[in-house]
């Protein structure tokens, strides 16, 4: 399925003419970004990043009919501390106009999630409003990772570096990163597993923020990331499928007390 979604993003982007000069020019004049590594650290326990995701490739449709502007709004006052929004469209049925709708009714740092290969969606990220963007170092060589990453720090974006194993913690490691996430999810088999975090919190050195991502749903699960000493949780499917998304984030939220 990965070989399958990036094989289908690199066709994508072959097929799409992109000027980056004009992108360029506007940057002095775009408003700085929101930090996503303060909202991680300002936050009581373990923060809360909500998602805005319409399709999962492991699922299927989770919530077609969305509003991105609505779920932004709920889930600021609800308590999150970050908002990620999949901008995937043959995989995930998101889009950057589902960014940009979101980045309109929140005050809180917006993550771009996407499978983030070329230049242009680096700069891309940033035209449209993301405060970070996703790279995926299974997807990327080492090469690929250091430009991409260096060339978002350039342009002001922050980088959430995702990982999934001791390799990649490694690889990740090389650009003196200021946020991992730990992928649950296999990316090759999407199986999950909670003590992937777990087993790679050890390999990441404190002053990284860290992030765990997938498999997160309860209370219970909120109070296992604190005991590992996590950052935030990446927190999508859970939410987006609740009957009531802020009130879910409000009880992840309070798992938090539990443990304290």
């Amino acid at each position: 399925m990965l070989d399958k979604i990036v094989a289908h993003k690199r066709r994508q982007l072959a097929s799409t003419v992109t000027d980056l000069a004009p992108t360029t020019a506007d940057l002095p004049q775009m408003p700085p970004v929101r930090s996503l590594k303060e909202g991680l650290i300002r936050a009581p326990g373990v923060a809360v990043i909500a998602e805005i995701k319409r399709r999962s490739p492991s699922k299927g449709d989770l919530r077609l009919d969305l509003s991105a502007a609505e779920l932004a709004d709920r889930y600021t006052r609800a308590g999150a501390s970050a908002i990620s929004v999949l901008t995937d469209d043959e995989f995930f049925a998101g889009s950057v106009a589902d960014l940009r709708k979101a980045k309109q009714h929140t005050n809180l740092p917006v993550l771009r999630k996407d499978f983030i290969l070329a230049e242009s969606q680096v700069y891309e990220s940033r035209q449209i409003g993301a405060d970070a963007i996703l790279l995926i170092v299974a997807i990327l060589s080492v090469e690929e990772l250091h430009k991409l990453h260096g060339l978002a720090r350039r342009i002001g974006l922050e980088v959430l570096i995702e990982v999934h194993s001791a390799d990649e913690v490694e690889q990740a490691l090389t650009v003196d990163p200021e946020i991992i996430g730990i992928n649950n999810r296999d990316l090759t088999t999407f199986t999950v597993d909670l003590k992937t975090t777990e087993a790679l919190r050890e390999l990441i050195p404190p002053e990284i923020a860290c992030i765990s991502e997938s498999g997160i749903s309860t209370r219970a699960d909120i109070r296992r990331l604190a005991a590992w000493h996590i950052d935030g949780a990446l927190v999508g499917e859970a939410i987006v499928t609740s009957p009531d998304p802020g009130e879910k984030i409000r009880e992840l939220i309070g798992g938090i007390d539990d443990q304290n």
